[in-house]
């Protein structure tokens, strides 16, 4: 999953301006159109979050509409109210209904009926909205700086929000469930996350200290937030592909810029945990003599274009009757160290952030270092 480059200012003024009249359209609806509207926008917004398992999404348009502020409501055709995107070719095919949906609301943005125009409008708007607003958990305000040499914003700066007590933010810490309090007023009791963890824009979801120790139970829960937080940035991504005059919303930008440094922190972290397994897994295997018929790898690296966790493959010793000498890893790592540097299939940053965990293998195997567990 690709993240949208940053928009010119002409392009993004653009966006703005049409962001904001949406909005205003939106507010100019009665209120019961408004809430109906909304129902719609739910409706959609969980739907495409599901996209794999949907092969069809139905939606309907309202029974009237205010076309612009200050005007009278007008009615919508009755017989193109109820709208269909996706259905039996989808199903057969496992084609994608976010596609489908797009060109549905695209044919309705051009129907010469104004009021059919309007209303596919503003269920986009709603739609899109909902996602951003209300699937998303709204987290705490951050600032990220990148690594020397890199572009990307990965790691948090600023003074760690202490709880004076037990009660905190939720944002801050997890709630204990059971009776509640006498005190009412002063909230569920809390138990406060690692300090490590508050510096990030959703503690819930930090795996890693700066470290790369496990501040949870294990390495599979660690790769359950990394794909919760990927989840969190993929509704972001279908939300622009609906209307990417989403990208002005404060929210969206806040929400963005705080989970893809958390995501991309800890995704490396999560890579270079595993590596450190890796490395324990040969020396256990050496040890015990059983990696004299040929050692290949698959080393994990967080890839910050696609935002995931991809595999590296390397032959340390081909196939066969060949005993185990930790030089051969050494070779292997440099070698492919002077290949990754090359790649460029890949960005500066995870270039830098492989040849990091290469050059981990490398020095985990030099004669002076290597022993025996």
């Amino acid at each position: 999953m690709l993240e949208p480059t940053q928009p010119s200012e002409s392009v993004a003024r653009q966006l703005r301006d049409e962001h904001e009249a949406q909005r205003v359209l939106f507010e100019a609806q009665p209120p019961l159109v408004q809430r109906f509207l909304e129902a719609q926008g739910r409706q959609l917004g969980e739907s495409l979050a599901q996209h794999e398992r949907v092969s069809q999404i139905r939606f309907t348009l309202p029974e009237r509409i205010v076309l612009e502020a200050g005007s009278q409501p007008v009615p919508v055709p009755a017989e193109v109210r109820d709208q269909l995107a996706g259905g039996l070719i989808e199903r057969l095919t496992r084609g994608d209904v976010r596609i489908a949906l797009r060109q549905r609301l695209a044919e309705l943005d051009q129907w010469p009926n104004q009021p059919i125009a309007v209303s596919a409008g503003l269920i986009r708007y709603v739609t899109v909205n909902h996602m951003v607003h209300n699937m998303l958990p709204a987290g705490r305000t951050v600032t990220y700086v990148p690594v020397e040499g890199e572009e990307i914003p990965s790691i948090p700066v600023g003074d760690v929000l202490e709880p004076a007590s037990a009660i905190t933010a939720t944002t801050d810490a997890i709630a204990e469930e059971g009776e509640a309090s006498a005190d009412a007023d002063r909230g569920e009791l809390q138990v406060p996350y690692a300090p490590s963890a508050r510096k990030f824009y959703l503690p819930r979801w930090v795996a890693f200290d700066e470290q790369d120790r496990l501040l949870v139970n294990s390495a599979s829960e660690a790769e359950a937030h990394v794909a919760s937080m990927q989840r969190f940035l993929h509704i972001l991504h279908l939300a622009v592909g609906l209307a990417s005059y989403i990208v002005a919303d404060e929210d969206y930008q806040r929400k963005r810029h705080g989970m893809l440094g958390q995501l991309v922190n800890q995704g490396r972290a999560l890579a270079r945990y595993e590596t450190g397994e890796i490395v324990a897994t040969i020396k256990h295997r050496a040890a015990a003599h059983d990696l004299n018929r040929g050692l290949s790898l698959s080393l994990p690296y967080f890839d910050d274009q696609a935002l995931e966790i991809k595999l590296h493959d390397l032959e340390v010793i081909p196939a066969g009757r060949i005993m185990f000498v930790p030089a051969f890893v050494v070779r292997a790592s440099r070698e492919e160290q002077a290949q990754v540097a090359q790649d460029t299939r890949l960005s500066h940053s995870t270039r830098i952030h492989l040849l990091s965990e290469l050059k981990v293998l490398e020095r985990a195997f030099e004669t002076s270092s290597f022993r025996s567990v």
